[in-house]
């Protein structure tokens, strides 16, 4: 069970006029169109999900990590390259570095610069996608080098149009839905794309910092859970061989007034190697011996044994 947290980027328990109105136009205030997320062809407004067993909100939008006019790559080229440079659409960024005669980011992405796409696997299937690239490039507008980003928010299990149509009726009553998160799909999915991209950014010569991944910070807890905890993941150095993993919270809820949106922080940034992870991701954490012979022999008896998600 759960309900929708934020509404058409604003909380579920905002009643201003500001949450109201952009509800009812279906905008989105973390993007330039209206919202894309659609459910039957219809904008669904939902941004994050809360659920009563789990203490924390989580993020099931990707635009959503999108707020303050992209803030989350400006804090990548702040920490991958020189703090404070510009970013420039990609198509626009070398002629921008040749007119101010400085450094500048070029950013490549879907709905921005041209969405950026890696190699294809051998055998030409599992073609792998970056979110964003972003590209330093020196005042004669060539470029010196890059890093790449990948964005990821949860996936969603059963459906959460109950609570979207209670929070389109007046006094937006908070409705519990079947939604929930399919944490093992998101995490098989997320380690793998991590391990095959580093591994192909690793090879490039231009690459120096590697992949940078940003995620919600329940995300994060649960891919931590998954390799055994961040303990096992060894602190590295940037380098063509690094995954940086950047995740973000809601801040304290006593920081923000209605009709505004809940500010986002970064809560951690932690530079690991695509070995290590690749090595902790093979670290399966097996079951007891013998589960199946005593599923087998509860089924044949009639019994019943205890499952965990």
């Amino acid at each position: 069970m759960s309900h929708l947290f934020e509404f058409f980027g604003y909380p579920a328990t905002d009643h201003s006029p500001e949450a109201i109105r952009s509800a009812e136009t279906k905008d989105c205030p973390f993007q330039k169109v209206g919202c894309t997320k659609k459910l039957e062809g219809t904008p669904t407004g939902a941004c994050s999900l809360k659920q009563p067993s789990f203490a924390q909100p989580v993020i099931i939008c990707p635009i959503r990590l999108y707020a303050e006019n992209h803030k989350v790559l400006q804090d990548v080229a702040d920490r991958a390259f020189v703090p404070g440079l510009p970013l420039v659409l990609g198509g626009e960024a070398v002629a921008t570095a040749r007119a101010k005669g400085e450094k500048v980011v070029a950013v490549f992405g879907k709905g921005s610069g041209g969405e950026m796409r890696l190699p294809q696997r051998s055998g030409g299937t599992g073609s792998y996608w970056v979110d964003w690239i972003l590209a330093l490039l020196n005042p004669d507008g060539s470029l010196d080098e890059f890093v790449a980003v990948e964005v990821q928010t949860a996936d969603t299990t059963g459906n959460y149009l109950p609570s979207r149509q209670a929070m389109m009726l007046p006094g937006r009553p908070i409705v519990q839905s079947t939604a929930g998160v399919n944490w093992e799909n998101v995490c098989k999915r997320i380690i793998t794309q991590l391990v095959y991209k580093g591994q192909l950014l690793q090879r490039e010569e231009s690459c120096k910092k590697g992949l940078f991944f940003i995620c919600p910070a329940p995300v994060y807890d649960r891919v931590m859970k998954r390799l055994g905890g961040r303990e096992g993941l060894t602190s590295v150095h940037f380098q063509s061989h690094a995954i940086t993993f950047m995740a973000y919270d809601y801040v304290p809820p006593e920081q923000r007034q209605d009709g505004t949106a809940i500010p986002l922080s970064l809560e951690v940034l932690h530079t690991t190697s695509v070995a290590k992870l690749q090595e902790r991701f093979g670290n399966v954490e097996l079951p007891e011996p013998n589960v199946y012979r005593t599923a087998i022999q509860a089924a044949l008896s009639g019994a019943t044994i205890s499952s965990q998600q």
